[in-house]
């Protein structure tokens, strides 16, 4: 029974991870809002809807706790939002999601490395094969995503892994989310006021920001957080390998997007290579 909850708990959260990406390429690429104003709706619902999950799971226990996390771990989620935005005016879905997640895992791998960690031979190839699959997927040609678009999803996908090794150990991971959604609130509005000039928003783009920010992130995020604790650490990284497949997919059929040769194999690489380095051996098998 446990077994069968948590696979239909990890299927949803993967859902909603690439819900965001498809709502927000949906929203910006299809409706009249623009990036500040989908950013800021966007954070603030979803600021919203997991202070609301905090209270029903804690109620008065929590009233000294809402204001944790901190204005570090809040100004990196800011950059990954804004940065995911901005870069969705002109990637397709999947191609957003791949550089999203391979930004993030490349982050969270190198600062590993940097802190000492020792990767195996077969990590190793596998961290070259997705290098030399993010190259392959930047490089010029007819197929070639837009340069400016795929810089802003990778700087959103380093900020996100910032964000992600902030996180470890801070505690609760709902009630800390929740903080620093709520400290990033302040930064986005400020955001929309700068970008005032290209304000611009209806009906169908507010409520793609409201959906993305309460359901894709608040209610996606607070899923993942309780079924967590239910995974081994290998099979929770690379679980995450099916975000950018779905996001991709969901694309083609709902938004009409085209699956290029390029996003195919480079994919591969990317995910494949990723997934060289984050699954190990069992562990009876290590030390031989």
């Amino acid at each position: 029974m446990l077994y069968s909850r948590s696979i239909i708990l990890t299927a949803l959260a993967m859902l909603a991870f690439a819900g965001n990406s498809l709502l927000c390429r949906a929203a910006l690429a299809h409706t009249d809002i623009d990036a500040a104003s989908f950013t800021s709706i966007r954070l603030i619902s979803g600021a919203l809807a997991l202070w609301f999950i905090v209270q029903l799971r804690h109620g008065s226990r929590v009233r000294s706790k809402v204001g944790s996390g901190n204005w570090g771990s809040a100004l990196a989620l800011f950059v990954y939002a804004a940065g995911f935005s901005y870069a969705y005016i002109s990637l397709p879905t999947g191609t957003g999601a791949l550089l999203l997640f391979g930004a993030v895992q490349a982050t969270m791998i190198g600062w590993g490395i940097w802190a000492g960690e020792r990767l195996r031979s077969l990590q190793m190839v596998g961290l070259a094969l997705a290098f030399a699959g993010l190259v392959g997927l930047l490089l010029p040609g007819i197929s070639a995503p837009p340069l400016a678009g795929s810089l802003l999803m990778v700087a959103a996908g380093v900020a996100w892994g910032i964000y992600s090794l902030r996180g470890k150990g801070a505690g609760d991971a709902t009630q800390v989310t929740t903080g620093n959604f709520l400290r990033a609130v302040p930064i986005t509005l400020a955001l929309s006021v700068f970008m005032w000039g290209e304000f611009s928003i209806d009906t169908a783009g507010f409520w793609y920001a409201v959906a993305s920010g309460a359901v894709a992130s608040g209610v996606g995020y607070a899923i993942w957080y309780t079924v967590l604790p239910m995974l081994k650490a290998t099979s929770a990284a690379t679980v995450q390998l099916s975000v950018p497949l779905i996001a991709a997919v969901a694309g083609i059929i709902l938004l009409d997007e085209v699956l290029t040769l390029r996003l195919l194999i480079t994919s591969i690489a990317i995910l494949g290579g990723i997934a060289l380095v984050i699954v190990r051996k069992p562990a009876a098998n290590r030390g031989s």
